[in-house]
Parts: structure tokens; C-alpha cells; sequence
């Protein structure tokens, strides 16, 4: 069983509930506070940068080169079935708890001058989505994982459906919630599965509880493979659609294009869907996907392809960015179902990759619209003459999404087609011909609209007036302070990966060694 380091002697207090819980407690004070809407904006950025602080806090705290799961808080909360409060993090999560962090004090940053009805409803909203996103990252009880999972639906129903744009926003909503609640069901099942198959075993060996949805607990009980193909099936409906990857993917063009920016961020850039796989799937259930590699490592290669190809034919930028964001999941589930140890290393850290990426380039067209653009900015051309800065940062934050050497993401694409040929060499090849086809659909579209000549000299706002394109401004000085942000983290981790491997190898190595059944029942590090 793997180790566990409780928080009160690691860092003094319940770092994680704090976590999960202030900025609900920052919600509940910004709904007290007067209708006034300079001061609920400061409280905001205010709760997400404390957040983001005490986060920064926890990585440099953070013990590295160890598996053990730190800063646990476990305590009974429905004894009678064997649910717990049951709170932790290792190298699989910790990273993302941080991304997390750094992308809600960056959304509520760039929300700081947007026109946005009801301002205090809509950062209640986006405070309650990151407490949520907190709440399944740091879970090891299945149930309370559960529970933070359904709940992130409900801020993201009213962020698409009342702050979304065009006349499909309520559709969208609508569909997101429901392919994911189909999906949820469905893990639900699932869960309650794996707690059937512990009570089966407690009875026989006289163990208490008798009941256990607990993660720890869950990977000391063998279970046949019958089952475990059942369970693994039933989850994966679950991480599927939520990711969501080929072919569960359908809610998502629609979500990314008509949601606010800062939906599209929450949901594009952090990846809980392929996080539920290497963290519960996988590890719960290694002889299930031992014999489902071959499988979902074609569809995570046509994944690659379809995503590619899609997005290659776009002329939206944001729809461009939610099938680029598929093709990018083939990449992670290809390097995750591998099952070995570069290729789920790799897969880890693409994961967080793609918090900087595609979360940065969603930003990038934030910035875009919020300067009267639409999302076609190929009708534009030449938009890099009035904005050097902007189409900098776009170009850079692009390449590092398609794994351009130097950056994040050739880091993490490297690892992963190192464990897809590990795996057989035709897996790798088609995932390099993701990487070429990735680079074509992000450089053509660069060039069409911020280097070809432009096709538009004004721009017409929804009152019929107009502006001429050479009038535009370039980035204002909070909008330097996201792009240099997340370009930051981008060379930090292209050119110097070393400490964020430091935190996750241990922990991608003991998932590696569940796969072996030699090794199964005795992984303690």
C-alpha cells in the first residue's frame, strides 16, 4: 500500500480543504459584498491570487522522488458504506493543482475590463468552478470524487449558457451536461462495482470495513480480469466523454466556441478526463488495460489524425482550437495506454502542457475578441502589423502546442512517441504524422491571418459603426502579464524539465509497476 504523509506534520494544517473550500468561502464573501463592481473584481482576483500563493506554497513544500501520497486529511463520512474524507496528492496530481490555480488567477485577470452582465454572479461562478476542479484533483475516495466531478457541472452549465455568445450557447450547454452525465452514470456503476468486488474479499478474509471506495484501500484487492474488464469500461465512459477523446468529442466544438473564454480554458486546458484514466483506470485496473492497449491506442491515433485533419479545415480560430484539443488527447491517451514508463511519463506531462497551450491560445483569442475581432481571423490578414506583440506571443504559444523543439510541448510529444514505438513502430510513425500535420494547421492559419495581406481595412461593431483594423492596440499590460506567464512555463519546461520529473517520475514509476503482477501488492515508496 502506498505510503502516506499526512498534512499536520508535513505543512501545519489542512492545506488541501483550504484549497478546495476558500474560494467558496471568497464566493460566499463576494455575494455579501455591495453591488459594486470594481470591488467584487478586486475580491476575485484577490481570492485566486491567495489561492494561487498558498498553491505555490504546497509545490515548494512538496517532497520529491517519492510515490507516497502527502498532505493527507482523512476522516469517516459515511462509515456505514465505507465513504471517507479522504484528501491527498502525489506526483500524478500535484502539478495539476498548480495549473489549476495559475489558470483561475490568469482567467480572473482577464476578465478584469470585459463587459460581462452580472459580474458578481459570473465570479461567483468561476470560483466555484476552480473549488470544484480542486476537489477532483486532490480525492482518493471515489465517492467524493464523484460527487466534486457532478458538481463541476453546474457552474459550467451557467458560465456557457449565460455568459457563452451567439444564438447556440443554451444548446451547448445543454449538450455538454448531458454527454457528460451519460458518461457519469455510467462511472458511477462502475465505482460501486469495485466496492462490490472489495466487499467480496472482506467477507471472505474477515476484513473491516466491509465496505471501501477508497483508492488505497481499492489497489490492495485483486480482481479478476472478467471484472476488471467491466469496471474499466465503465469508467472509461466516464473519462471518455468528459475529456473527451475520439469519438466521445462531439460536445465539444460547440462548448469552446460558444462559452466564455474562461470556460474554454477550465475545460480545454485542464484534462480531467485523461487525469481519471492514469489516476484511477489504469492503476485500478492494470490487467484490463494490458489487454486493451492495441485498442485505444488506435483510437487514440485516430484521434490524432481526425482532430488534425478537422482542424486543418477551419477558418474559426476558436473551433480550430477544440479540434486541435482532440488531436492533442489522441496524443496523451497514445503516451498514457503505452503502459510504460516513458510513454505515461510523457503523457503526464503533456497533460500539464496543454494547461499553458491551448489554454494560452484560448486566452489569445480572448484578447482577439475582446478587441471587436471575430473568430474568423482569416477574413482579417496582416493583423501582426498593428499587434507584434500579440501575433508574438500567438506564434510562440502555437508552436510550443504542436511540440516545436525548445518548448513544452516537444518535451512531453517526444516522450510519448518514445513509448508509442516502444510499443510498435507503426504506432509511432502515425503519431509523427500528427506532429507534421499539428505544425501545418497552426502555420497556415498564422499566415492567414496575421501575415497575408490584409482583406479587411475596418471593422464593424455591433452598433454598425466602424474602426479602421490599423487603430487596433497591441497588448495592454495585463494582458503582458498572462502571455508572459504562460510563455514562461512554456520554457521553463522545454528547456529545464528536470524538477517537474523530479515530482512525478516516483509516482508514474509505481503505476508502471502495477503492471506487473509481481510487483502489484508491494509498491510502498
Amino acid at each position: 500500500m502506498l505510503e502516506e504523509i499526512f498534512a499536520t506534520p508535513q505543512i501545519g494544517f489542512p492545506i488541501l480543504s483550504v484549497l478546495v473550500f476558500f474560494p467558496l468561502v471568497g464566493a460566499f464573501v463576494i455575494w455579501m459584498l455591495k453591488s459594486d463592481e470594481i470591488l467584487v473584481r478586486v475580491a476575485a482576483i484577490a481570492v485566486t491570487g491567495i489561492e494561487l500563493a498558498l498553491t505555490v506554497w504546497l509545490l515548494l513544500t512538496f517532497k520529491t522522488h517519492t510515490a507516497a501520497m502527502q498532505f493527507v486529511e482523512q476522516i469517516d463520512w459515511i462509515p456505514s458504506i465505507g465513504v471517507s474524507y479522504h484528501l491527498g496528492i502525489d506526483g500524478i496530481s500535484v502539478l495539476f493543482v498548480g495549473v489549476t490555480a495559475l489558470l483561475s488567477f490568469l482567467t480572473m485577470l482577464f476578465s478584469w475590463d470585459l463587459t460581462i452582465e452580472k459580474i458578481k454572479v459570473y465570479v461567483m461562478a468561476l470560483l466555484a468552478l476552480q473549488s470544484t476542479v480542486m476537489g477532483i484533483l486532490v480525492s482518493l475516495d471515489l465517492v467524493l470524487f464523484f460527487v466534486f466531478w457532478e458538481l463541476m457541472l453546474i457552474p459550467s452549465y451557467f458560465l456557457i449558457k449565460l455568459w457563452g455568445s451567439g444564438n447556440l450557447r443554451e444548446h451547448a450547454a445543454l449538450k455538454y451536461v448531458l454527454y457528460t452525465l451519460t458518461g457519469s452514470v455510467l462511472m458511477l456503476v462502475g465505482i460501486i462495482v469495485l466496492d462490490l468486488n472489495y466487499q467480496e474479499v472482506a467477507l471472505a478474509q474477515g476484513i473491516q470495513p466491509e465496505h471501501s471506495f477508497d483508492l488505497l484501500t481499492l489497489l490492495t484487492v485483486p480482481m479478476e480480469e472478467d471484472r476488471q474488464m467491466l469496471v474499466f469500461w465503465l469508467l472509461f465512459f466516464g473519462f471518455a466523454f468528459k475529456a473527451p477523446i475520439f469519438p466521445f468529442h462531439t460536445w465539444l466544438a460547440d462548448a469552446l466556441t460558444s462559452g466564455p473564454v474562461a470556460v474554454s480554458v477550465a475545460l480545454a486546458g485542464i484534462k480531467l478526463g485523461t487525469y481519471g484514466f492514469l489516476r484511477f483506470s489504469i492503476p485500478l485496473l492494470p490487467d484490463a488495460s494490458q489487454v486493451l492497449l492495441v485498442p485505444l491506442s488506435i483510437l487514440a491515433l485516430v484521434g490524432i489524425i481526425y482532430g488534425a485533419f478537422v482542424a486543418l479545415a477551419q477558418s474559426d480560430l476558436r473551433r480550430l482550437l477544440a479540434f486541435s484539443s482532440i488531436s492533442h488527447l489522441g496524443f496523451v491517451v497514445l503516451g498514457l495506454f503505452a503502459l510504460n514508463f516513458h510513454g505515461m511519463q510523457g503523457g503526464l506531462l503533456q497533460m500539464i502542457n496543454l494547461a499553458f497551450t491551448t489554454a494560452g491560445l484560448f486566452f489569445i483569442a480572448g484578447f482577439l475578441y475582446s478587441r471587436g475581432l471575430h473568430s474568423d481571423l482569416t477574413q482579417y490578414g496582416g493583423l501582426i502589423k498593428p499587434m507584434p506583440a500579440l501575433g508574438g506571443f500567438f506564434v510562440v504559444i502555437g508552436l510550443a502546442s504542436v511540440g516545436f523543439p525548445g518548448t513544452n510541448g516537444f518535451v512531453g510529444e517526444f516522450l510519448i512517441l518514445l513509448g508509442a514505438f516502444q510499443v510498435h513502430w507503426s504506432f509511432g510513425a502515425v503519431g509523427v504524422v500528427g506532429v507534421i500535420l499539428g505544425l501545418a494547421y497552426i502555420l497556415w492559419y498564422y499566415e492567414r491571418a496575421m501575415l497575408a495581406p490584409p482583406q479587411q481595412t475596418v471593422i464593424k461593431d455591433d452598433r454598425g459603426g466602424e474602426r479602421p483594423v490599423a487603430s487596433l492596440r497591441d497588448l495592454n499590460p495585463r494582458e503582458w502579464v498572462i502571455a508572459l506567464s504562460l510563455t514562461s512555463m512554456i520554457f521553463w519546461i522545454g528547456l529545464y524539465p528536470a524538477p517537474f520529473f523530479d515530482m512525478m517520475d516516483a509516482s508514474v514509476q509505481a503505476v508502471v509497476d502495477r503492471l506487473d503482477p509481481a510487483t502489484r501488492f508491494a509498491i510502498v515508496r
